[in-house]
């Protein structure tokens, strides 16, 4: 057995029907029999027969980042969460409508609650953010420990007009180029490692800003603020510089643990260890918000010489 959202991952579901897609079954030539029954993320689908949790109830069951959306409680069509980690991963409600992406998004299940609707969300992929920090650390020797980037990074006034754009293995959303190669821009004897290491952490939030960007276009719906997750929200400069690249507020909540905790809360009302949803948002609880603090004019060039760094990363191999 699996859900509804880990089974939109082997891209073998109809989306609307929410049963296996008997078209690309054929055209892979993969019997039914073999694939597991499709779920909602919220129901009991057995109960534990040995040791310590003998009788317990198996009763939630969400893919990686749906399970983070559930925890981050973005039950509205409009409410976006993004997870920092090596990568990161921008997931936004889009309520019991399906939306087509037609800027380089992934249409994805968001969650299913037991016999109610199934929720859909707009899902923006980017390969390497936190997984830069380690880059610089491992293979360039410029710090330590990743936790020393911050620090480095404030010992300058800003980036000194290097844009560091990680295309190792080409870029994600929204531009799909997987013949893209990293590229770092606009060097010069100025530039030291303060400098870099700002650029570092910058390219994380102009990724997500062109993620954010692709979903408010995708989806017609203006995003309120950003609810984040994941290793990388503890670095205060990187979260307020987001704020203000998206001229939003980006917020991190008590509990970061979202992904367990989505899990946990699917669990707990297919039991009916927890009424509703109501109830979640309830439990939601905000740890620190950032608000833009950036003037227009300047985060406007700041972005424009970013879009200018990731076109010279274009059709680098060949």
């Amino acid at each position: 057995m699996t859900d509804v959202t880990n089974a939109s991952r082997t891209q073998l579901m109809n989306l609307n029907s929410l049963n296996w897609d008997k078209d690309i079954l054929k055209e892979f030539d993969i019997p039914a029999s073999v694939l597991p029954k499709i779920a909602s993320s919220a129901e009991v689908y057995g109960k534990a027969i040995l040791g310590p949790i003998k009788d317990v109830a198996i009763a939630g069951d969400l893919g990686d980042q749906q399970a983070a959306l559930f925890g981050q409680a973005c039950f509205k069509p409009g409410e976006a969460k993004n997870t920092y980690g090596t990568g990161c991963f921008m997931l936004m409600n889009t309520g019991e409508k399906i939306v087509p992406s037609r800027h380089g998004l992934l249409t994805t299940l968001g969650y299913k609650i037991g016999n109610n609707p199934a929720a859909y969300a707009l899902e923006g992929s980017i390969a390497v953010t936190g997984a830069l920090v380690q880059w610089v650390r491992d293979n360039l020797g410029i710090i330590k420990n990743s936790s020393e980037i911050e620090p480095l990074a404030r010992t300058v006034n800003d980036n000194g007009g290097v844009y560091f754009v990680p295309a190792f293995s080409g870029l994600y959303a929204p531009y799909w180029k997987d013949s893209a190669r990293g590229v770092i821009a606009g060097l010069t004897r100025y530039v030291n490692k303060g400098h870099i290491a700002r650029a570092v952490l910058e390219a994380t939030a102009f990724q997500v800003r062109e993620v954010l960007d692709a979903m408010e276009k995708d989806s017609g719906i203006e995003l309120a603020s950003l609810r984040t997750d994941g290793g990388m929200v503890q670095n205060d400069l990187l979260m307020q510089f987001q704020s203000n690249m998206l001229n939003k507020p980006v917020v991190r909540p008590v509990i970061q643990e979202t992904t367990a905790l989505g899990a946990a809360y699917a669990a707990g009302l297919a039991t009916g260890f927890l009424k509703d949803t109501d109830e979640l948002v309830a439990n939601w609880a905000e740890d620190h918000r950032w608000n833009p603090s950036m003037e227009e004019d300047e985060r406007a060039l700041l972005y424009h010489f970013w879009k200018k760094a990731v076109n010279r990363t274009f059709d680098w191999a060949e």
